[in-house]
Order: structure tokens, then sequence, then C-alpha cells
């Protein structure tokens, strides 16, 4: 694969730079909103538990 042109990786940071302030906004109240939220662990272990139960299983059951 070719190296890019100079004024490919010039647009490109640049596109890249007007991508981050055109979303700067909304990530900027989702912070807001995260940190006013109720925490909920319960929500976020349980699956993760499940999953992790699942992986086990799934090493178990392949080495015999």
């Amino acid at each position: 694969m070719a190296d890019m042109a100079l004024w490919e990786k010039l647009l490109l940071g640049v596109l890249a730079v007007g991508i981050i302030f055109m979303f700067r906004p909304g990530i900027k109240e989702t912070f807001k909103r995260s940190r006013e939220a109720k925490s909920d662990w319960a929500g976020v272990l349980f699956p993760l538990g499940i999953m992790v139960l699942f992986i086990i299983g799934l090493i178990y059951f392949a080495k015999n």
C-alpha cells in the first residue's frame, strides 16, 4: 500500500478535528448526565458474571 501524500494527511487531520468539535457538545452533555445518574452496579455485574461463567463452561467442555 502506498504512503499517503502530505496533503492527504493534513486533510485527514482537519477532518478528525472537525468531527471532534462536531460531537463535543453531545459528549459533554453525556458526561454531565452520567455524573448525575444513579449507579446501577447490579445491572452491570449480573450479565458480566453470566458471561464469565459461560466462558469457563466453554473452556471446561473444550478440554473434555
